[in-house]
Order: C-alpha cells, then structure tokens, then sequence
C-alpha cells in the first residue's frame, strides 16, 4: 500500500510543479521516477513517452498511467494518473475565479509573459535530452530529420510518422538487429 501511496505523491509532486502542459512534465517525471525512486529504466521511460505520444490524451496522464501499470497494476496506474491530474484539478478551481478578476492587471499578464519561455526551454531539454539517448547512429539521424520535416514543413500527421518509422525499424532493422 505505502508503493501505492509513494506513486500517487510522486505524480502528484510532478503535476503540482509542472506549468506548460505534458511535454514540460517530462523532465520531472524523470527525475522523480527513474533517478529519484529508480522504479524504471530511461529506456523503459523513453518507450512510455513515445506510446503515450501515440494514444489519446494527454502525454503526462498517458505516461503516469503507463509507469503506474508497470509497477503495480491496476492500482498503480490509477494512483499514478490520479496523483498527476489532482494537483490541475485544485488549482484550476481555485484560480479561475481569481484569474478573471486578475485578468486586466499589467502584473498578471507580465507574470505569464514570463511564464512561457520557461516552459519553452523545459521542453527543449527534454527533447535534447531523449534525442541524445534515443538516437544512436546515422541511420537514426537520418529517421530524426525526415521526420522532423515532414511533421513541422509537410503538417503530416506524428500518427503516420510513428507508422513510417515503426515500420521502418520492423522491415530494415529486425533483419540487421541494429538500433536508430
């Protein structure tokens, strides 16, 4: 039960720290559940955020639940995605309120404009941070650019890129037992 417990508050510390969304909670997952309390693997973390990319609803919610399954079930994936969503929960319901009084104030709008980079440069770790352990060769660089081109100049799908590259890795790779 304390398993349980520990995974609720590790999640709910994540989603209570966490401005910006999914993507800007994923250092802080990491650092809570494989540095911190060393449940799982960057490797097993790094295929969690992938498929939770790739299932519906948020990444954060999808990762919690996906890491909450691994390490108790049932019950440690429920602990683990309410644990990360309570924390939103409150405190949208405290402040929405308050945010639309506060809404015409300069400091209000300043403390948000501020906000923002931050969140920006807490993803962009993290992306640094799976590129340099996800990509392991020039085959891999290779896979990372077509993709990055074709998600951000060609508007295609991430959907169809997962397809492109899982089938990718099935067809060429399997055979040669290598890694992107």
């Amino acid at each position: 039960m304390s398993e349980i417990f520990d995974l609720f508050m590790a999640f709910f510390k994540v989603g209570l720290f966490t401005f910006g969304g999914g993507y800007a909670m994923l250092p802080l997952i990491e650092r809570e559940i494989v540095e911190k309390k060393g449940w799982i693997t960057n490797e097993e973390l790094l295929q969690y955020f992938s498929l939770s990319q790739c299932t519906p609803g948020v990444i954060a919610v999808n990762a919690a639940t996906f890491v909450g399954s691994k390490i108790r079930g049932f019950w440690g994936a429920l602990f683990a995605t309410i644990g990360v969503v309570t924390p939103s929960v409150i405190i949208i319901t405290l402040f929405a309120n308050a945010l639309q009084r506060l809404d015409d104030f300069p400091a209000v709008t300043h403390a948000f404009a501020g906000i923002r980079p931050a969140v920006a440069a807490l993803i962009a770790a993290s992306c640094i941070k799976i590129f340099k352990s996800s990509v392991k060769s020039f085959s891999g660089i290779l896979m990372f650019l077509l993709a990055f081109v074709l998600v951000v100049f060609w508007d295609l799908s991430p959907i169809i890129i997962v397809l492109i590259a899982s089938s990718y890795g099935l067809v060429f790779l399997r055979k040669r037992g290598n890694q992107i």
